[in-house]
């Protein structure tokens, strides 16, 4: 372990989700304003992931606002982040999405991801793999014969 690793330590963040190239991300961040804090959102395509995870690790965002492009590069361990939430993922086949500056429209529309959904205890290796049957709770769902009332109701009904 190299001595800067010890001092940069402590400052490096755990919280952070799993960013890619091609996520759209709200990325949450406090602004101090004379005596004022504030929280500002940024919402847009990540379109570049830099250093991966240490401690100079950033990403840059892009979003259309007017029809003109606007990119903030955020630090990814930066103290004044609060929180990182994807709000979805896209199919790219690029670590760098720079093409995106130069094209708009439908060109600029990136496919979205299709979603993968894992049991808790399954393996994860089947896409259609569901809970078992076992985890949903059987107390709490009752058939009509089950119901006391509904039961006196069948009773009266058929006779």
């Amino acid at each position: 372990m190299k001595k800067t690793d010890t001092v940069t330590q402590k400052f490096i963040r755990k919280d952070l989700p799993d960013v890619r190239p091609g996520d759209t991300v709200k990325v949450y961040q406090t602004i101090k304003e004379k005596d004022k804090e504030r929280t500002q959102i940024f919402e847009g395509t990540v379109i570049a992931i830099k250093h991966n995870r240490e401690i100079g690790a950033t990403i840059t965002v892009r979003k259309v606002v007017d029809n003109i492009g606007v990119e903030r590069i955020f630090p990814l361990h930066l103290p004044t982040l609060k929180k990182i939430e994807i709000v979805r993922r896209s199919k790219v086949r690029r670590a760098k999405l720079y093409f995106l500056r130069h094209v708009s429209g439908k060109k600029a529309k990136l496919k979205r991801k299709k979603r993968v959904r894992k049991s808790e205890t399954g393996s994860g290796n089947s896409k259609d793999e569901e809970k078992p049957a076992a985890a949903i709770p059987t107390a709490a769902v009752q058939t009509p014969e089950e119901q006391p009332e509904e039961k006196e109701k069948l009773e009266e009904a058929t006779d």
